[in-house]
């Protein structure tokens, strides 16, 4: 669910290689969750369905760590799948529309007056992220709040306070208020509450029995913690579901989200008219469903993060192919776990990555701990040693391990950072997103 505030992790929702479909190498996609688990480099699970069918799953890694009890992640663990839960909300939304109770240029005013613009702000406005509602999740108060109940009042007054960043429909702007209120309009139309009219419109219609609105994490259920490594794995804090809402609060697992988009893509769902328009880009969100390209191959889905969760699913058409993992111990990221599986499905040159590091002496990392600060970001990175590996910390924000690629230069895979130190200048230079950032270290 949360369009992440920090440097340390970004989600990517495009996957870029080219494919050509042939027959499916099961011992080579093995291979390679086989590598990452091994290696230490993730947990979760992973389906892929070929015209509505399961063709592979495979789980990795644990659902519950408590000391030196773990549980091992199955077919059936439930992970919690942050803003893929805005297509069920979306599906939702069009269920309304065509039985006549919302059209897309409905005015929020009539549910929530006092937001600001509300009289400007249509339903297709909050569903393509074209309403200017300020995305709270990006508020730095907001992880000193996220993890509490809040009851719908209040997480109404949260967003109303947070204003407008734009004109509404002059723009597109990810923001999870949007959902978050979307939510809220089922329940007032219906009568129910959205964990009711989830269970009434998609589960219980299309067979999903480990697919529901969360709550605290249970592992009676099967419900899996998230965990961030650091010199073992440690157990994220959780967000109350009662925060994100129609934006992010479902749990599921990989093969029943293959089972929803399949209904959503073979009209078990909605029309084929509201598809059409779910599918439609513009400035590049759909409504609740991004494009998501492999090469020349036109996917759509959404991917999610929420606490140490991340996921993504998609669905392409033109081969009846629904793909999705489900994350709940990141090292390697979903997208290039996403890239690998599709790359070895398609038959595309793939090569299984090998996770080789290098062990650099105590004495240079030593000379690399410090505080850096940059002109061109106002945060600053502190950089600590422990035991033998390098952590890298930004200003409010987690702590993340570096792995060594050589003596002077490291990366943190998940969030596609790499880090370069020169101890003689007292200086570090940051890679991520395309974008490279001089630091000085301070002290």
């Amino acid at each position: 669910m949360l369009k992440n505030i920090s440097l340390a992790i970004i989600f990517s929702a495009s996957i870029a290689h080219t494919a050509v479909a042939q027959s499916f190498n099961k011992a080579k996609m093995d291979s390679l969750f086989m590598a990452i688990e091994s290696n230490n480099k993730g947990m979760g699970s992973i389906a892929l369905s070929k015209n509505g069918r399961i063709l592979y799953t495979r789980s990795i890694g644990y659902s519950n760590i408590n000391g030196e009890q773990k549980t091992h992640a199955d077919y059936a663990t439930k992970y919690r799948i942050g803003s893929i839960t805005k297509m069920f909300t979306t599906v939702m939304i069009f269920q309304l529309i065509e039985e006549g109770k919302l059209t897309l240029k409905t005015p929020i005013d009539k549910f929530f007056p006092k937001v600001l613009n509300a009289k400007k702000i249509t339903i297709g406005n909050l569903l393509n992220h074209r309403s200017g509602i300020h995305n709270f999740t990006n508020d730095s108060e907001y992880l000193l709040w996220h993890s509490r109940p809040h009851t719908q009042a209040e997480m109404v007054n949260i967003i109303i306070k947070g204003g407008s960043d734009f004109t509404p429909g002059s723009k597109a702007d990810y923001s999870n208020s949007n959902f978050v209120l979307l939510g809220y309009i089922i329940e007032k139309i219906t009568g129910h509450t959205y964990k009711e009219e989830l269970q009434k419109r998609i589960t219980s219609k299309i067979g999903l029995a480990n697919t529901y609105y969360g709550g605290n994490t249970n592992p009676d259920k099967n419900e899996a913690f998230s965990y961030k490594l650091a010199a073992t794995w440690e157990q994220e804090p959780e967000t109350d579901m009662s925060v994100p809402g129609g934006a992010g609060a479902i749990l599921s697992t990989p093969a029943e989200l293959n089972m929803f988009i399949d209904a959503l893509f073979t009209g078990k769902l909605v029309k084929k008219e509201s598809l059409e328009l779910m599918k439609t880009q513009t400035d590049r969100y759909g409504m609740g469903m991004f494009q998501i390209p492999f090469g020349s191959k036109k996917g759509y889905g959404h991917t999610g993060g929420i606490d140490g969760f991340s996921s993504s699913l998609a669905y392409f058409p033109d081969d009846s192919l629904s793909i999705a993992y489900c994350n709940n111990g990141a090292v390697l990221s979903t997208n290039d776990i996403m890239i690998g599986a599709l790359s070895i499905y398609f038959n595309k040159p793939y090569e299984i990555p090998s996770f080789k590091t290098v062990a650099v002496a105590a004495a240079e990392l030593n000379s690399y701990a410090g505080i850096y600060s940059s002109s061109q970001m106002p945060l600053k990175i502190t950089v600590t040693v422990k035991g033998t590996t390098l952590f890298a910390q930004a200003t409010g924000q987690g702590e993340f391990p570096l792995e060594a690629v050589d003596n002077k230069n490291f990366q943190f895979t998940q969030a596609g950072i790499k880090m370069s130190f020169d101890a003689a200048k007292n200086e570090m230079t940051l890679k991520q997103g395309g974008a490279t950032y001089n630091f000085s270290k301070t002290k």
